[in-house]
């Protein structure tokens, strides 16, 4: 059977894009370089006046979030503190060592109202760490009586990114290079009708826990701030 030449070039260049694709798909993996991340032994259960609060569950998922969660993320992390004030913040860090399509972080803005909550805020702020600024997320949930400010950021390897489409552009920048990013979700929050006093106090939490991480896990949590003008 004689082929032709216009064929053979089509044929060629259609192997020449599969080995391409299979040449740039990411295959190394950022968590598998370097020491592994343990949230449980990282964060601090005392730090300044604040105080883990071991009388207080936080809100945990029902087990179809559960079961999702686990698919997504390597390790979770749920506590409450409370400070000498008797104020409390709920913190919840979700770490994923494979932040590829496949494993996208899973956002409250989603989570909430699979637990029959209500969005009524949702905006993006920046928050200055103390070393920097990155950008967050507030939302505002509630559901009957209960209003809760929510303050969290997500990461993608050493890149903050709150907005889907930053979160898209680092993943793709990692993925140019052959490489999987890890990334994390943390997530603060208090039960508060005043959301300007509960977002101050959460940043007041937030910088106080950053202050007492050592450099390494400063930079699990917030990657590389970008200097605050």
């Amino acid at each position: 059977m004689k082929i032709s030449l216009k064929h053979l070039l089509t044929g060629l260049a259609m192997l020449a894009a599969a080995g391409l694709a299979i040449a740039m798909t990411p295959t190394h993996k950022i968590a598998d370089q370097g020491p592994k991340l343990n949230l449980e032994t990282m964060i601090p259960k005392q730090f300044g006046e604040w105080k883990m609060d071991e009388t207080i569950v936080p809100l945990l998922a029902d087990p179809k979030q559960t079961a999702l969660l686990n698919k997504i993320y390597n390790q979770t992390l749920s506590r409450t503190y409370v400070n000498t004030a008797g104020e409390r913040i709920m913190l919840s860090i979700a770490y994923g060592g494979d932040q590829s399509d496949a494993m996208a972080v899973h956002k409250p803005e989603v989570c909430y109202p699979a637990q029959g909550f209500q969005i009524l805020k949702n905006s993006t702020d920046a928050f200055a760490t103390g070393n920097g600024s990155i950008p967050v997320k507030r939302l505002i949930a509630t559901q009957g009586q209960r209003i809760e400010p929510i303050t969290y950021w997500t990461t993608v390897g050493d890149t903050v990114a709150v907005s889907s489409l930053k979160w898209k552009l680092s993943q793709l920048k990692y993925g140019l290079t052959g490489k999987i990013p890890d990334g994390l979700l943390f997530r603060i929050s208090s039960i508060q009708a005043d959301d300007a006093v509960a977002y101050k106090m959460q940043d007041d939490f937030a910088r106080t826990l950053l202050g007492a991480l050592t450099p390494s896990g400063r930079k699990r949590l917030i990657g590389q701030p970008s200097p605050t003008t």
